[in-house]
Parts: C-alpha cells; structure tokens; sequence
C-alpha cells in the first residue's frame, strides 16, 4: 500500500489545462506541460490497495492500477511501466483518451472523490518513454505462421503487437494513407498528439510488424484471397457506418457526418492539406450529438474560428450525482464538461431536429428544432416549443451503426452478422470462417478505446490458439461479457 493516510491527507486533484485563450489558437494537447508529475506521488498516495480492487472489474483490461500505484507514489517508474504494460499495450492512448470506468469503481469512490487513476497512468508512461524504459521486444523465435490483421486503430495495433510477441509473422492492413485508424483521424490533435501513435508504430515495425498503407481489404485487396495468403486473418475494421439524420433537408451542402469533418482538420496537422476543405471559419456551427465525437467536433470548430457553436443532445441533461439506477460500482452517466465545452459554446438537451433550411444556392442556413419529452422510452415532441436557430454549418455525431457492409470484406469472407449489424464470433472471438478472427467495434460495436485494446489481446489469444494449439497470452475479456460495459 502506497500511504496508508494518503486518502486522508491528500484531496483529489487533476491535471491542468492550459489557459482556454491560449489552447484554442494551436492545436497542441490541453495540458499543461509537466504539470502532473509534482502531484502524481501524492495522488498515488490516496489509492487504499483494497481487499478486493473494484477498479480492476471496472477496467476491461484488468489494469494491475493498485500496484502501478504503489510504484509510482515511490516513484520507481521503473516497475511502474512494467506492471502497466503487463495488461496494457498502449497505455499513453488510454491515459490520455479513456473516460476512465475504473476510477467510476473505485472503492474510494463510493463517499469520496475517486482516485486519480488515469492521470497517473498517463504520468508512468510519460516517464517511461522519457527514461527509455519502453524498448522493442522482438520474439525470440518465428512459429513459421502468418496472420493478417485488417485495420490499424487500438484493436488492430493490440492483436498485431501481440502476436507479432507470440512469434508469427504479421503483417497490419490499413485502407487509409497512415496507421493509426480513428486514432489518427477521428480523435483531434488537441486531445492525443499523434506523435505517441508514431513512436508506437516504430516500436513495432522494430519487433517485426509489418505495416500496409492504403489498401483496403474487399475493395483493393479481395478477401478470399488475403484469407489464402495468411494462416489467419484478424477483423478490426471498426464500425464505420454513421448513423444518419434523415429529415427534410438533410441533402443541403454543409451538412457532414462527423467522420468527414474531423480527419480534414487532422489531415491540416500532419502537413497534408493547408485549410480544411470543410471549416467552421467564421460559421455558425451546430453539432449534433452530445458525446464525445460531438465535443471533437466542438473543440475543432472553436480552433477553425467559428461564430457560434451549438451542440444538441435529445437526452435529457444527466445529472451531477450518480442516479439510485447507477449505484456504484457501475459507470454512471453524469454530466461533465470536457475541455472543449471550457473553451466556449452552448449546450441544448432534450431537443430533436426536425428539418433543415438553406438559401437559394443549396446551402444549409437554418436547423429547426423542437423540444421533446420521452414516454415509453420514445422522444414525443412537445407542441409549441418549435424554434429555429442559424446553421451554416452541421455536423452529425450521433454514433455508428456497425461496421462497413459496402467494401465487400463481409460478403467476401462470407461473414455472419449478430443482430446488430456486427460480425458475430464465438468465445475465442472465431467468426463463422475458420482461421477469420474479429476484435473491437467490428464485432462488439461502437465502444471505447479501453474495450478495443483488451479485444485485440483477447483476440490475439484465440488466434495463437488457432494456430499452435496452445497459448500463453493473457485474455482480459471474452465476447460475451457485458459487465459495466460503457
């Protein structure tokens, strides 16, 4: 245990952002530099090292964090990047991105503010990149097997990492022109610098991964094919297929779907275009859709300039306290204001869009809108509450569908579907194909990068099952668990 009174002496405090007047003119990380490590041991400190470590349920991965802890209050980064590695391939993408379930089952939690586990997450591997603890570890034997990995986002990295460790010679797919999938496109330069996503990549490439750029499987490459050239394939395609808004409208020029608006402005960062083609520059934005890829798109459009920025939810605003039907240990929907909600902007719940407006060229000028009440867990309109508000630009963020069914990798592999949409699997994440495997948002659907990272080294495991009979790879998850799932 780190301090036996750590929890009584020290109150929760977390890292600092940057003045919002400065932040919003770059698109550099939030927080302060080096403003965590002064605090990181105290914060440590609070962990109590329960009899039972809730926050190990509440973590998909199964974080050793009550031992990361320890360390890190003694400061020995050292086996603090050991312990964090042993359940986490990329702990500087889920210390920085993860909404943190596990601090939501802390047992301090429960009359306390929980402790600070992402932050010191984040801090050990900071500090282990920086002392160069964290090195290649290339297999010390080939099995003489080939796996294939489609896609190139936190599932596809984990299972590849993974089984390029177990000995097999593999070989990461990715449809875009870098790896990284939603990771480099999808989340904004301002909450992940994509410079912890490269210096993963070539800590990979020097343990043997290799990497293939722009081609994408059912469309470039066929799949029936791949399947003959590799021993096994893994699915981590992702689900891609946006949910739509289909109102009167919805066919004016500035209305985007979230996912083509964000990789434009990421594409601005990494030196590929000068102005994003679709820019919030002196327009009025509305953002529809309260999640997290609502806020990157807030965030986004207050870098680009926007004149306003509206964000609507047809939620009703969560509270600020967990509801008696979230007690602890579960993740409770709460209301929280995220770095890109600090920065400006207004948020309008429990509303419904009903059409657009545009001017005489096309052009989207107005979103109307009308406020709703839910009964039998259906939104209703409430009659006179119809208003409209300018809209020159819109993006739709209101989450997935499931994964890409128009590129023929499903129907080439000939691919069986859950009744969500998503490529179905069995306990070893096993699709109906033999030696086809599926891992993240492609067969769980849409979730967080935590749950992406222990389905890829679950996955891993089934496949290096596959492939010798036998595996000594960890599996923090099986398909099938659903406990205090986010």
């Amino acid at each position: 245990m780190a301090d036996p009174k750590g929890f009584l002496n020290h109150e929760r405090e977390v890292a600092k952002t940057r003045p919002v007047e400065e932040r919003v003119k770059d698109w550099n990380e939030v927080y302060q530099p080096g403003s965590l490590l002064p605090i990181i041991s105290k914060q440590a400190s609070r962990c109590m090292d329960c009899g039972i470590p809730f926050c190990h349920n509440g973590c998909p991965l199964g974080n050793l964090i009550p031992e990361w802890n320890d360390y890190a209050y003694r400061e020995d980064w050292t086996e603090a990047s050991e312990r964090l590695h042993a359940t986490n391939n990329f702990p500087e993408f889920t210390g920085r991105l993860c909404p943190a379930p596990c601090e939501a089952a802390c047992v301090l939690g429960i009359n306390q503010p929980p402790v600070t586990i992402k932050n010191v997450e984040v801090s050990i591997i900071d500090k282990a990149w920086d002392n160069g603890d964290v090195t290649p570890q290339p297999p010390e034997r080939l099995s003489g097997k080939t796996v294939a990995v489609i896609g190139s986002g936190p599932a596809g990295l984990a299972a590849a990492q993974q089984l390029t460790r177990a000995g097999h010679t593999v070989a990461v797919y990715e449809r875009a022109d870098r790896i990284g999938g939603l990771l480099r496109y999808g989340i904004p330069e301002f909450k992940m610098e994509k410079r912890h996503i490269n210096r993963r990549i070539e800590q990979m490439r020097a343990e043997g991964t290799k990497f293939r750029t722009e081609v994408e499987i059912g469309r470039d490459l066929d799949a029936k094919k791949l399947r003959k050239r590799y021993d096994a394939v893994v699915i981590a395609a992702g689900s891609t297929t946006s949910r739509d808004l289909p109102v009167p409208g919805r066919e004016l020029n500035g209305i985007h779907f979230a996912m083509e608006y964000l990789p434009l402005a990421n594409k601005v960062q990494e030196g590929d275009l000068t102005v994003a083609p679709i820019s919030a520059e002196g327009k009025h934005v509305v953002v529809i859709g309260g999640g997290d890829t609502g806020a990157d798109c807030v965030g986004t459009a207050h870098r680009q300039g926007a004149a306003s920025v509206t964000q609507l939810e047809i939620m009703g605003k969560p509270g600020e306290e967990r509801n008696a039907n979230q007690p602890w240990p579960t993740f409770p929907m709460l209301y929280k204001v995220t770095s890109a909600h600090e920065e400006g902007g207004e948020r309008v719940y429990s509303v419904s869009t009903t059409h657009f407006e545009g001017d005489e060229d096309g052009n989207v000028q107005w979103l109307h809108l009308t406020e709703v009440e839910f009964k039998d867990g259906r939104p209703e309109p409430k009659p006179g509450t119809e208003r409209k508000i300018p809209a020159q630009l819109v993006t739709l963020a209101m989450g997935f569908t499931g994964t890409d069914q128009e590129n023929g990798l499903v129907e080439q592999f000939g691919l069986e579907l859950d009744p969500r949409g998503n490529v179905a699997r069995d306990g070893d994440f096993a699709t109906n194909v033999p030696g086809v495997f599926v891992a993240g948002d492609a067969g769980r659907g849409q979730s967080l990068i935590v749950w992406a990272i222990a389905e890829g080294r679950s996955a891993a495991k089934g496949v290096d099952r596959f492939l010798t009979g036998v595996s000594a790879l960890p599996a923090p998850i099986k398909p099938t668990d659903r406990a205090l799932t986010v």
